[in-house]
């Protein structure tokens, strides 16, 4: 075996939607930090790629997007025959192309549409708004019982109330949106397959050209309505885009749509869970921070780092370059392990402890770059304000069972955290 080469089993980890879920995968990724940076994984049923698992070589990657281009291969882990129909389905390896899927100039001329929309001091302008939404997810949280599992009762639904607000969905399709959003980002996990068996890479496809339709379909019939009845909202925004002087073409609204109605607030969930993970189960941590609100974005920073939610993106080479001291040849496939940057051991110190004291914070959950997160700064504004309104009521709280999490390579976090607690 080439000294290049991960071990089998190290390979296997990285593709496996179950290990995801388990503390499997920040074994393999401590393992290759300390052994193995920057090496290739040759897992059976997938082209080999590159294995980035250091802070800084994520860094180097995702700062040079004309060497490191997101549009040429998938951006997400795809196997050699997914990636194959999905070729023959749309002409391109992705079957949605959202920002995440685009190279500059297009990347950019996309972006700057909605960029303004999530600035900080136009995201600041909408606190009141989300503050309500935010009072009534803690008044809401007040009335259960004492016990709860605290992802279903709060933390996917604030965050999808505010997305979709801002978005101008009605409030009665809601379920719809967290109903897609989790068929496209967890279509691995047992718990929200459509087909409740072992999906073929042919179901998977169908699986998610089914949920891609839905969402064309329902955002189809959006964009029409703001077309003639134009609101003070992002749909808006986005119906009556235009790019190079033409409309926005339907396969790019959609991708549009898709990506702000479904990473907004399906990864911000994961860090609000895990936020109150951290005050469920470190002694003196819910104590401390109600007691100065003002550690409040510390202990969410700290949240977002240690959930990281997209775990992972793929990129390419455009040419022949080196990283790490490695030779990198023009069409590799680079997988970026944000969870393991997250973790870095050069950058983190004591980085398996959820630690609201650290500063800096270098977390790199958002990504780094031309593809930074573009909502970013809503994140954090709709998590800080949640948790100023709802530790105040809260005097206590611990685990009342066996925190679960979503099987996915992609986008993962808590899908279950059961909690007892008392109201002050």
């Amino acid at each position: 075996m080439s000294t290049l080469t991960l071990p089998s089993h190290i390979s296997e980890t990285l593709v496996s939607p179950a290990a995801y879920a388990t503390e499997a995968l920040f074994d393999a990724y401590r393992w290759m930090r300390a052994n193995n940076p920057l090496g290739i994984a040759q897992p059976d049923g997938f082209d080999p790629f590159w294995v980035v698992s250091k802070h800084a070589d994520i860094l180097e990657v995702s700062k040079n997007n004309a060497l490191f281009p997101s549009a040429v291969r998938p951006t997400t882990l795809t196997n050699k025959e997914a990636e194959a129909r999905a070729r023959a389905i749309t002409g391109t390896p992705h079957l949605v192309k959202s920002l995440v899927q685009m190279d500059e100039p297009e990347h950019m001329k996309y972006r700057a549409l909605t960029q303004g929309w999530f600035m900080p001091q136009n995201v600041k302008k909408r606190e009141g708004e989300i503050r309500a939404l935010a009072k009534h997810a803690v008044a809401e949280f007040v009335a259960l019982p004492g016990r709860c599992d605290f992802v279903k009762d709060v933390a996917l639904h604030y965050p999808l109330r505010v997305v979709m607000n801002i978005l101008g969905v009605p409030q009665e399709d809601y379920p719809r949106m967290l109903r897609l959003t989790q068929e496209l980002f967890g279509a691995t996990d047992p718990d929200t397959q459509r087909f409740q068996a072992a999906l073929t890479t042919e179901q998977y496809l169908q699986l998610m050209m089914a949920v891609v339709q839905d969402f064309s379909d329902y955002f189809g019939k959006i964009s029409e309505e703001r077309r003639k009845h134009p609101r003070d909202d992002l749909a808006t925004l986005i119906a009556n885009a235009e790019i190079d002087g033409a409309p926005m073409g339907p396969i790019e609204a959609t991708g549009y749509y898709t990506i702000v109605a479904t990473a907004g607030h399906d990864t911000t969930s994961s860090s609000t869970a895990c936020a109150m993970w951290a005050l469920a189960s470190q002694p003196g941590l819910l104590d401390r921070v109600r007691g100065d609100l003002s550690l409040v974005p510390a202990l969410i920073e700290e949240a977002i780092r240690w959930a990281t939610p997209v775990k992972t993106f793929m990129r390419s080479a455009a040419a022949d370059t080196t990283l790490r001291g490695r030779a990198i040849r023009q069409g590799d496939w680079l997988m970026l392990c944000y969870a393991s940057g997250n973790r870095d051991e050069d950058v983190f110190s004591n980085p398996d402890k959820f630690d609201i004291d650290r500063s800096p914070n270098r977390q790199l959950a958002f990504g780094f770059g031309a593809h930074l997160c573009l909502g970013q700064h809503l994140a954090r504004l709709e998590m800080r304000v949640l948790f100023e309104e709802l530790l105040p009521r809260l005097k206590s709280v611990r685990l009342d069972g066996e925190p679960r999490y979503v099987e996915s390579y992609f986008v993962n976090g808590l899908k279950a955290l059961p909690i007892a607690f008392e109201c002050a």
